[in-house]
Protein backbone atom coordinates (compact mmCIF):
# COMPACT_ATOMS: atom_id res chain seq x y z
CA UNK A 1 0.00 0.00 0.00
CA UNK A 2 1.52 3.48 -1.17
CA UNK A 3 1.38 5.94 1.94
CA UNK A 4 2.08 9.67 1.85
CA UNK A 5 3.26 11.21 5.66
CA UNK A 6 3.79 15.24 5.38
CA UNK A 7 7.30 16.08 7.30
CA UNK A 8 8.31 18.38 10.23
CA UNK A 9 11.21 20.76 10.87
CA UNK A 10 13.42 19.19 7.90
CA UNK A 11 13.77 20.64 4.38
CA UNK A 12 12.08 18.20 2.34
CA UNK A 13 7.99 18.32 2.58
CA UNK A 14 6.77 15.09 2.55
CA UNK A 15 7.65 11.20 2.25
CA UNK A 16 5.81 8.62 -0.13
CA UNK A 17 6.33 4.59 0.16
CA UNK A 18 5.27 1.42 -0.51
CA UNK A 19 4.85 -0.80 2.63
CA UNK A 20 4.06 -4.65 1.85
CA UNK A 21 2.43 -6.83 4.28
CA UNK A 22 5.76 -8.10 5.38
CA UNK A 23 6.73 -4.30 5.96
CA UNK A 24 9.13 -4.58 3.29
CA UNK A 25 9.48 -1.04 2.06
CA UNK A 26 9.61 0.55 -1.45
CA UNK A 27 9.63 3.02 -3.89
CA UNK A 28 10.69 5.60 -1.47
CA UNK A 29 10.81 9.48 -2.72
CA UNK A 30 11.36 12.80 -1.10
CA UNK A 31 9.48 15.86 -1.75
CA UNK A 32 12.32 18.73 -1.41
CA UNK A 33 15.01 18.70 0.68
CA UNK A 34 18.52 17.60 -0.77
CA UNK A 35 17.82 16.00 -3.86
CA UNK A 36 21.21 13.92 -4.11
CA UNK A 37 21.50 12.59 -0.63
CA UNK A 38 18.21 11.78 -0.68
CA UNK A 39 17.79 10.00 -3.43
CA UNK A 40 20.82 7.84 -2.63
CA UNK A 41 18.85 7.04 0.39
CA UNK A 42 15.62 5.84 -0.92
CA UNK A 43 17.99 3.88 -2.99
CA UNK A 44 20.11 2.05 -0.08
CA UNK A 45 17.28 0.94 2.11
CA UNK A 46 14.65 0.08 -0.78
CA UNK A 47 13.61 -3.59 0.01
CA UNK A 48 14.57 -3.43 3.44
CA UNK A 49 11.77 -4.14 6.58
CA UNK A 50 10.86 -0.65 8.01
CA UNK A 51 12.05 -2.11 11.18
CA UNK A 52 15.55 -1.97 9.64
CA UNK A 53 15.41 1.26 8.03
CA UNK A 54 13.64 2.77 11.29
CA UNK A 55 16.92 0.67 13.55
CA UNK A 56 19.34 3.02 11.28
CA UNK A 57 17.78 6.48 10.69
CA UNK A 58 15.62 6.97 14.01
CA UNK A 59 17.48 10.02 15.60
CA UNK A 60 19.27 11.15 13.41
CA UNK A 61 19.55 15.01 13.52
CA UNK A 62 20.47 17.83 10.67
CA UNK A 63 22.76 20.57 11.92
CA UNK A 64 21.05 22.30 14.59
CA UNK A 65 17.61 20.44 14.31
CA UNK A 66 16.18 18.27 16.70
CA UNK A 67 15.22 16.10 13.45
CA UNK A 68 16.67 15.01 10.07
CA UNK A 69 14.98 13.97 6.79
CA UNK A 70 16.47 10.31 7.88
CA UNK A 71 14.55 10.73 11.31
CA UNK A 72 11.46 11.81 9.22
CA UNK A 73 11.40 8.77 7.47
CA UNK A 74 11.44 6.77 10.58
CA UNK A 75 8.44 8.60 11.97
CA UNK A 76 6.66 7.80 8.30
CA UNK A 77 7.33 4.17 8.53
CA UNK A 78 6.21 3.74 11.83
CA UNK A 79 3.08 5.15 11.32
CA UNK A 80 2.67 3.90 8.20
CA UNK A 81 3.14 0.16 10.04
CA UNK A 82 0.95 0.97 12.83
CA UNK A 83 -1.78 2.03 10.38
CA UNK A 84 -1.43 -1.22 8.35
CA UNK A 85 -1.52 -3.58 11.93
CA UNK A 86 1.67 -4.39 11.42
CA UNK A 87 3.94 -2.68 14.39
Amino acid sequence: MRYTYKTKGVCSSEISFDMEEDGTVKGIKFTGGCNGNLKAIARLVDGWRYTDIVERTRGNTCGFRPTSCADQLSKALLAAAEKAGIA
